[in-house]
């Protein structure tokens, strides 16, 4: 089967994987990269289980071919935390608020969070809730996961 060589920049390192074209960016992440915190749920574009940052934008990765990655910047749950090891204030919050449960959906809750917040660094509510809109939950009713975000926005803020 034919290949493509692409390179791309994977939570700041820049990383070269020869795949087939078809290849969704969701595959390529958990079985060529070993970053197995983005995870699929549906498959399909519907649950965000596998919400990926692609240039700083969410986008599900189960829908993003191989070839669409290329020069690209990504960021899976894998590069969020800060330097050290040490967790991202998203991170923090989701514990310090039950937002946690299972933690299917939380790689992809918590990146779709990280991309609000830079854009928005004092969502109201509302923002919050359009900004999770794709990512489904079954497991907290989304009220903790708000406010992990709410909290979150707080402690960036007095950073």
């Amino acid at each position: 089967m034919e290949t493509i060589e692409l390179t791309f920049t994977l939570n700041q390192r820049e990383v070269t994987v020869s795949v087939a074209p078809n290849r969704r960016l969701l595959d390529i992440l958990r079985e060529e990269l070993h970053l197995t915190g983005t995870k699929e749920g549906c498959g399909i574009g519907e649950c965000g289980a596998c919400t990926v940052l692609l240039n700083g934008r969410t986008v599900n990765s189960c829908l993003i071919l191989a070839g669409q990655a290329q020069g690209s910047e990504i960021i899976t749950i894998e590069g969020v935390e800060k330097a050290g090891g040490k967790l991202h204030p998203l991170q923090e919050s989701f514990l310090e608020k039950g937002a946690v449960q299972c933690g299917f959906c939380t790689p992809g809750m918590v990146l779709s969070a990280l991309a609000l917040l830079r854009k928005n660094s004092t969502p109201n509510v509302d923002e919050i809730r359009e900004a999770i809109s794709g990512n489904l939950c079954r497991c907290t009713g989304y009220k903790q996961i708000v406010e992990a975000i709410q909290a979150a926005a707080g402690k960036l803020q007095r950073k």
